[in-house]
């Protein structure tokens, strides 16, 4: 696995494989447990594929019942869990082990509550990101994080790496965004956190567990904020003669006060790809294009599109054109949301970067990237919410040539330390996983990563859930100076327990 050093197999573990199949089909029965090597395939991996690992065996329950029953026996086993949503994680967070049971939560795909008095919708994890949105849209609502990979992705999977989109700019991130879950312990135990109210004082648990990767629990509900659809929203195509003077016009457009819907930017190589994959329209004689998005009242966003084409001008714009119908706006984002695919015909193999600066560093780290580009002699084009600052960059290489994938991965790891560098940070919206763990020491010291480490061990004192994620060195519980009270239970008595 290109060098990647994941936790030391329990030989135990493995020697009574027969006995732990034998007891998840006890709780989960018919084809809910899936064990042959063929039939694991498809499992071995998410969507960072240059790490494949097949499980101990896959389990697929359907129940909160089922999850919590299947945690509390591998608690009291000491068999190790690995939670996985629809497999789209970029950073290897669903990443399977030799010896632990693969969790799959593909069968809570049920939305279980619309409430448009209180706009809120709860689901059930498998539901996709798009699917909520689908499922209020009739009525004039819709649900604001819209990853690229909206259509797939679940939103388990999106509270697990706190996912964003295109539209986080404004709108925020899935933190900003889910109002309550309820989730399952490692001893089996269901809490829930949060619900439609607005948020409550004491701890922010809620906001610990976006973003917490599977290691403190597995979610099993998730209630969400839906917003009503702005009356009017317009998109401006704009088209620069170079990547700074487009980062340029970022920087003056939020500092004008101006807060689109959505600010993206990509450069030549991204511009050609996603038009010769999809034919959205984008021109081709520009080294930088930003698509630009205001929502609102139609007299607003009327006036803020002038603005914006004011400053863009100001900075030498080749091109500019803003969206005339809901269709034209759709072609515009529809480029952008398929620019990773669109890489798949122009290179074997690509790897997906994220990581976040500060809006004043973009022209430095976009100088500095294609110098490391020459250095390493891969191709890397860039697409990114240029509004807050989270890069993309996709790194070209060709994985049946030997060395390219290990000189891709030195190239993704030299961008993201340029981030740290800079001011910024290691993720904005895919996680650390394992991509990223070896250069948590870039940003946080030793305290900080015990101090992290220890919040997981009030919730996972064993380290049975996800292990080998996000920490560089996981250290013992014990070693740390444990959170968690005597008999197991956290130290939170106001979590409604189940």
């Amino acid at each position: 696995m290109s060098g990647l050093v994941m936790p030391e197999a329990d030989a135990g573990v493995l020697a009574r494989r027969a006995e732990i199949v034998a007891a998840l089909r006890a709780i989960v029965p018919g084809e809910g447990v899936i064990d042959t090597e063929i039939e694991m395939r498809p499992y071995e991996s998410d969507g960072l594929t240059a790490y494949k690992q097949l499980p101990l065996v896959v389990v697929l329950p359907s129940t909160t019942g089922q999850v919590s029953k299947i945690l509390a026996y591998c608690h009291a086993n000491g068999i190790r869990v690995v939670p996985r949503g629809a497999g789209t994680s970029l950073s290897g967070g669903a990443l399977p082990l030799e010896d632990a049971v693969l969790l799959g939560m593909g069968k809570f795909n049920r939305i279980l509550d619309i409430d448009f008095d209180n706009r809120t919708v709860t689901a059930q994890p498998g539901v996709t990101n798009l699917g909520i949105t689908n499922a209020v849209i009739h009525n004039g609502f819709y649900y604001a994080p819209d990853p690229s990979s909206q259509i797939a992705c679940s939103i388990g999977g999106n509270v697990a790496e706190n996912s964003g989109g295109v539209h986080c700019l404004k709108y925020g991130l899935t933190t900003n965004n889910v109002m309550g879950v309820e989730m399952v312990l490692i001893t089996g135990e269901v809490i829930r956190i949060g619900g439609k109210h607005l948020d409550s004082g004491g701890l922010d648990l809620l906001g610990l567990i976006v973003g917490s990767e599977g290691l403190l629990g597995v979610v099993t509900e998730v209630t969400v904020r839906i917003l009503k659809k702005p009356e009017t929203a317009r998109a401006v195509l704009v088209g620069f003669p170079s990547s700074e003077a487009a980062g340029e016009c970022v920087a003056r457009v939020i500092g004008a006060g101006i807060i689109p819907g959505g600010m993206e930017m990509m450069d030549r190589m991204m511009i050609h790809a996603a038009e010769a994959f999809l034919g959205a329209g984008y021109p081709l004689d520009v080294e930088a294009l930003l698509i630009v998005e205001l929502d609102g009242p139609e007299a607003e966003v009327n006036h803020l599109i002038e603005r914006v084409a004011g400053i863009a001008k100001e900075l030498g714009c080749l091109t500019l054109r803003a969206s005339t119908s809901e269709e034209e706006r759709l072609a515009f984002w529809a480029g952008r949301k398929a620019a990773f695919p669109a890489i798949g015909r122009i290179s074997p193999d690509y790897y997906c970067m994220d990581g976040t600066i500060p809006r004043k560093a973009l022209p430095e780290v976009l100088r500095r990237m294609e110098e490391m580009s020459a250095k390493y002699g891969l191709r890397c084009g860039n697409v990114f919410h240029a509004g807050d600052g989270n890069l993309h960059p996709l790194i070209c290489y060709d994985a049946n040539k030997p060395g390219e994938l290990e000189k891709a991965e030195a190239f993704g790891a030299d961008i993201l330390l340029l981030c740290v560098e800079v001011g910024g940070v290691l993720t904005g919206e895919h996680g650390v996983g394992v991509e990223k763990r070896d250069l948590m020491p870039s940003m946080f010291d030793e305290t900080d990563l015990a101090q992290q480490q220890r919040l997981k061990c009030a919730f996972d004192p064993d380290s049975l859930l996800n292990p080998g994620k996000m920490f560089p060195q996981l250290h013992r519980c014990a070693e740390l100076g444990r959170m968690h009270v005597s008999g197991g239970k956290l130290p939170f008595p106001d979590i409604p327990r189940f």
